[in-house]
């Protein structure tokens, strides 16, 4: 029995340590199937993502922008408190604690004892009484206090990381409007030096694709976080530019197709290293974001602009086989994330900039209140 209990509590503190090594130290995708971090954030998202998804639109935002950062603090008390059971097993098997009864009361102290070492509490009303058990108490008290530099370290590194991606994102309100649309970003872009415009925006974009996908790939907890403004999000901000860069692929004379190709190329690449990340097979045949319809009506926006798209079969089918391409992923993702994917045609509505809890601009350029102005 004794024996049992010691292989199981060893276990369990290699079995932690590693977890915690592959998920903030190693810098590279980790593809074993079985792990607890990737138990524990399926099981907690898919439990919150259906208990807030019935809630009206401003409220469930408001709620699923707390699991990101929540989700951190219960995979760290998880790991911790595997630490404490895994050593209390190992410091209940060397007979640290003697002198407390039956055995349940042993195991309590045992667990007890360890949970004030891993703290470095330090209180010295149970002290070990063996070599061994020394050694467990050394190491358990190395181990607790890496685990809090690691910490310490953890959160800098994934708060940065999510800044870089949000700033990048509401640079995209103004230039593709909220939410984003592959479309009005093309329109836009091509009010102001043309084609040149759109080719500096691709080559930033590209930047920011790669970054985005090295940065949740070593930190999949970053797809849970959601941007602080209402319409945006890196799904979002991802499925625009694929169509923006599919857009130009598909026929704009003179528009940078090749910095289009390496755009679609690493943001493609992207979507599917996040899909597999997160476990999300594509989903195919269950929408349809450019209908028929919203292709002519789109080369009609396009047109208006000055950006003359080429039409004809053969390029409507090199459009379709594009999109086939990565929309399958998005869709599984949106799914996933509770994340809408973006119209290809603007909304009517204005931008996140234009305005705010005390009015909105017009088009003339006077303020208009808003719904909240119109209730305080």
């Amino acid at each position: 029995m004794n024996i049992v209990l010691a292989i199981t509590g060893t276990v369990i503190v290699i079995v932690v340590l590693w977890e915690a090594f592959e998920t903030i130290i190693l810098p590279r995708q980790v593809t074993r199937r079985w792990r607890i971090t990737r138990l524990f954030y399926r099981s907690t998202w898919h439990l919150y993502s259906r208990l807030v998804e019935p809630l009206p639109k401003k409220t469930r935002e408001r709620l699923l922008s707390f699991y990101g950062p929540l989700s951190l603090i219960l995979l760290l008390s998880v790991w911790a408190l595997g630490l404490v059971l895994g050593f209390g097993l190992l410091h209940f098997v060397d007979g640290t604690v003697t002198g407390y009864g039956s055995a349940s009361n042993r195991f309590g102290m045992a667990l007890y004892f360890s949970g004030s070492t891993q703290f470095t509490l330090g209180l010295g009303d149970v002290a070990p009484n063996t070599p061994l058990s020394r050694f467990f108490t050394v190491a358990q008290s190395f181990v607790g206090l890496g685990f809090l530099a690691i910490v310490v370290g953890y959160f800098p590194v994934l708060y940065q990381a999510f800044s870089r991606r949000e700033a990048q994102i509401t640079l995209l309100d103004a230039r593709a409007g909220s939410p984003p649309s592959a479309t009005e970003l093309l329109r836009r872009q091509a009010g102001g030096s043309g084609y040149e415009e759109i080719y500096n925006l691709l080559k930033d974009w590209e930047r920011w694709s790669a970054e985005l996908m090295e940065s949740h790939l070593s930190y999949p907890a970053l797809c849970f976080f959601r941007s602080q403004h209402d319409y945006e999000s890196w799904l979002s901000a991802l499925a625009t530019i694929l169509d923006a860069s599919a857009l130009v692929l598909v026929g704009i004379d003179e528009a940078c197709e090749h910095q289009a190709q390496l755009t679609f190329a690493i943001a493609r690449h992207a979507v599917v290293d996040i899909s597999q990340v997160l476990n999300q097979a594509p989903v195919h045949g269950k929408t349809e974001r450019l209908s028929r319809e919203d292709l002519i009506r789109l080369r009609g926006v396009l047109s208006e602009a000055g950006i003359q798209l080429h039409d004809g079969q053969e390029a409507d089918q090199r459009l379709s086989d594009l999109i086939s391409m990565y929309e399958p992923y998005l869709v599984a993702l949106s799914q996933l994330l509770l994340m809408p994917l973006p119209q290809w045609i603007r909304e009517g509505r204005p931008d996140n900039w234009q305005t705010s809890a005390w009015g909105r601009i017009t088009s003339g350029g006077s303020t208009k209140p808003t719904h909240v102005e119109q209730h305080l």
